[in-house]
């Protein structure tokens, strides 16, 4: 079976890992921890960073820095992942779900501030498969009625919207470092916080409610309970693991934007002949090959493809379902319909894209679509 995903080791993981072990460190905020926070910053110009032991974690205490209460209002697309929303639902936050462009599974920025009202509190953009929203049209929503933005770049790694780094455009971003992301850490993630009043607060957060890491530069003489927070550093194992695959980061790109180019080569004739729509990219943004999805025609097609390619032994996977429909959330919804988010849901099929897959395996996959439709 060719897998969806396979995790990539670039060699150095377990060197790092013996590394930190030996430092006698293995609680967070230790030698890696304070590498990978250094790399960010300085190849990103990312304000602040803290990692995390997951995204969801990251977009957590990003919900707490920014005062999220009950009966604040929180504007993100309905297609996205669940951690997206439940992290300002843990909060008391009612969610305001924006639907998809037509052209691709962003938000449709154009309708945001028709949502808006004297409740909200925050914009949410998901930058799908790692190509940015339309983040000028929301940083200046964001301006006009005095919201905050978190920039959700759970895929979005090293990726830009026009020459600036995604991650670096909203008060805060998060990302997220799992196992079936660009750059891995098995599980982790990382809050990136560019609006400088959050700084100290978000360090605190990040700490279990102390100013501990004040404490360990010498700011203060002791350290105490001083806010609310939890425990949200990753081990130093962890970030070792991370910083590994941080040091390969141009190799590991430049490999999957190959495979991902691949398959937009070996798939565009199918494109052509109107039996599917490949990835388009959204104004001003980049492709960091986080993923390389079609788009069926039909609900039934995309299943009866997902079985002939699985017969070929070969994984492909449909996405999100979209929130605003889900078992937890559908009563809370406002009753709108979510046209392209539902379509998403019904049409979209991601292809198996990893840093080892091999050219056999990967012209396996599109010779096995090509005849699929051409049959």
């Amino acid at each position: 079976m060719i897998p969806f995903n396979k995790p990539h080791l670039t060699g150095k993981e377990t060197h790092y890992i013996y590394e930190a072990v030996q430092s006698l460190h293995l609680s967070g905020n230790g030698m890696f921890t304070k590498k990978s926070h250094a790399f960010f910053q300085e190849k990103y110009d990312f304000k602040k960073c803290l990692l995390t032991s997951s995204c969801t974690d990251a977009l957590e205490m990003a919900s707490i820095l920014i005062n999220i209460e009950p009966g604040d209002e929180v504007i993100m697309p309905s297609y996205t992942f669940v951690s997206t929303a439940n992290a300002f639902v843990l909060r008391g936050a009612k969610i305001v779900f924006a639907d998809s462009l037509p052209g691709h599974p962003n938000m449709d920025t154009s309708k945001l501030e028709a949502l808006i009202t004297d409740k909200t509190k925050a914009i949410v953009p998901v930058h799908y498969a790692g190509m940015a929203c339309e983040m000028d049209e929301i940083m200046a929503l964001a301006k006009k009625y005095n919201l905050y933005v978190v920039e959700d770049a759970a895929q979005a790694v090293d990726s830009f919207y026009k020459g600036k780094p995604l991650g670096s455009i909203g008060h805060l971003a998060t990302f997220s470092f799992h196992e079936t992301k660009n750059i891995i850490s098995g599980e982790g993630g990382m809050l990136v916080v560019n609006d400088e009043k959050l700084f100290k607060r978000s360090e605190i957060i990040w700490e279990k409610g102390t100013n501990r890491s004040a404490f360990f530069r010498g700011e203060v003489n002791k350290y105490g309970w001083v806010d609310v927070g939890s425990s949200y550093l990753p081990s130093e194992v962890v970030a070792a693991f991370l910083y590994a695959q941080l040091e390969n980061l141009e190799d590991i790109q430049s490999r999957r934007k190959g495979i991902w180019n691949t398959y937009y080569e070996g798939l565009s004739g199918l494109e052509e002949k109107g039996f599917l729509k490949l990835p388009k990219l959204p104004n001003g943004a980049t492709n960091n090959a986080h993923m390389f999805y079609v788009v069926c025609e039909s609900f039934e097609k995309r299943s009866e493809l997902i079985s002939h390619l699985k017969d070929k032994e070969i994984m492909s996977v449909f996405h999100y379902l979209s929130l605003h429909k889900s078992p937890y959330y559908e009563a809370k919804h406002d009753g709108r319909t979510l046209e392209m988010s539902d379509y998403y849901e019904d049409h979209l099929l991601r292809l198996p894209l990893f840093y080892d897959l091999t050219e056999e395996e990967q012209s396996k996959v599109i010779n096995e679509i090509n005849a699929f439709f051409e049959n």
